[in-house]
Parts: C-alpha cells; structure tokens; sequence
C-alpha cells in the first residue's frame, strides 16, 4: 500500500491546469535535471537542499514534491514543506522517471526565455489584447510557470522590450520572432506544440476554439464566436491590460474545464443527487 503522502503520476496529470492545483516543486539535482532538461507542466525548480529558506513560501498550500525517483530528496522537501506550513506535500511515486515512462507530457526548458534572478520567465506582447494574447498567457501559467510575467508593451516596441529586458515576444509580427502565427495556425496553436503540451486532450479542443475565434474562423468551432464576442466585451471593460488579463484567466479555466469534463453535458444535466429530505406528508397529484 503507497504511503499516504505519494501521489501516482496519473493522479497528478489529472491535478495539473487547474487554478486550485498543487504547487509543483522539482528538486531533481543539477546532474539529474542536466540529463534531461524537460519539467512537468507547471512546476517550479528549487535545490532541495536549501528548502528551509524557500519552504515558507508554500505556506498554506498544497505542494508535490519532485525528485528523480521519488526517494530521498522528494521525501524530505515534502517534510519541510510540512514543516513549513504546507497544507499538504506529497512526493511523485516514482519521481521525474516514472513520469517519463508513463508517456505524460513535459515542457522543453530550451524552449524558454531565461529566468529573471526570481525564477520567473518574461513575456512581452501588444498592449490591448484580445484572444490570443489572453490565451497564451492563460496556457502559460497554468502549464509552464505559474509566475510568468507579461508585459503589455505598444506593437513597435514588443522586440525591443522583449531584447532589453530578457523576454520573449509573442503574438506580433517581425523577423525572428518564434512565438507568433504559422500558416492557419495562431499563437495559442503554435505554444500547445512547441512546449510538448499536445498530451493534454482538452488543450487540443481549446486551441480549436481559440483558432477560430482569433483567425475570424468561427466554422472551426460551436464556440469561436462565443469566444470572441467575450474577449471584446472584455477588452472594452478593462482600460488595464493586466486586469483584464485577471479577468479573462477565469474565462479559459472554464473553457479548459468544459473540455475536459463536461463537453457531453447539457445545460440542465444534473451532476450530483439532490439531498435527501424528510417527507412531509405525501406528494401531490
């Protein structure tokens, strides 16, 4: 019988993309993570062996703890995390390599801007954004680093901005720039792709609908033209680029949500049994 702290890996697939999801830790050491340079969506690399000093900061929260097996360094960062105030720290059961040998998905750090001195990767797009531009950061917060940056720049100085302070510009046209359009796909398309998210069935169906709604292509999807009513309704409430990307996480959490557990229900489904009341004489005719 698994001890009660370890976590299998498709139980923590299931966990990941969803705003109320662990806090992902991989304490894999340097040699480990040299092999193999690919984390698992979502999570935030620490050294193990400083985890009294940045423990603290998962205080109240649910932790996974991720080394390479699942032994001794998950085991004791996920004590410390305890130590530290964590709601609850479990360990992947078998670590970094059970994930690998499960098939599950894994975002190349290669990929990736470089961090700023606080471990946080830096994104730099147009200022009034719509739908992509809300999408790819929604995507990447809640599948490759919860603490992302995005600066909302205007559109002549996105490359500049992105250069100048050690970003990555994304959605705006110009020479070299990676993350933008390709062909009939949009950004959305094109991150799902490159950052090895494809596993995720529901990702495969949102990017669809994030298609069609941002290429003016609302026969891709039922829902395109939902989409992109909203993201202007939504671009005509907000004069902040940063509150309206507050507001429009909240729209793709549904979508994600939508597509991963409810696309066969109807409006009126009823997911759970009404409670059981005492009766009160008998029913009427």
């Amino acid at each position: 019988m698994p001890s009660f702290n370890v976590i299998s890996p498709e139980k923590l697939f299931r966990l990941i993309g969803v705003p109320h999801g662990p806090a992902l830790v991989d304490v894999r050491n340097d040699e480990d993570y040299a092999a193999d340079p690919r984390f698992i969506p979502g999570a935030v690399r620490r050294v193990a062996t400083n985890a009294a000093e940045w423990g603290p900061e998962f205080a109240g929260r649910s932790a996974i703890a991720i080394c390479h097996k699942g032994q001794k360094l998950a085991e004791g960062v996920a004590a410390w995390l305890r130590h530290a105030g964590a709601h609850s720290a479990e360990i992947l059961a078998g670590g970094h390599v059970a994930w690998v040998e499960a098939g599950l998905p894994l975002v190349p750090n290669a990929k990736l801007p470089p961090r700023d001195p606080r471990g946080r990767t830096i994104w730099v797009t147009r200022a009034r954004p719509k739908i992509d531009r809300i999408a790819c950061p929604w995507l990447i917060r809640r599948f490759v680093d919860p603490g992302a940056v995005f600066l909302f720049v205007t559109p002549a100085e996105v490359q500049s901005v992105a250069e100048r302070f050690g970003g990555a510009a994304f959605d705006v046209e110009g020479e070299g720039v990676f993350w933008t359009h390709r062909g009939d796909a949009c950004t959305f398309d094109v991150m799902v792709e490159e950052l090895g998210l494809g596993g995720f069935e529901a990702l495969q169906g949102l990017a669809t609908i994030v298609r069609g709604a941002d290429t003016a292509r609302p026969e891709l999807a039922a829902e395109a033209a939902g989409l992109a009513a909203i993201s202007l309704g939504l671009s005509r409430m907000f004069d902040d680029d940063l509150a309206q990307l507050d507001a429009g996480m909240l729209v793709y959490d549904a979508l994600y949500r939508w597509r991963r557990d409810a696309v066969d229900e109807r409006h009126d489904w009823v997911s759970h049994k009404p409670r059981k009341t005492p009766s009160s004489g008998p029913a009427p005719a």
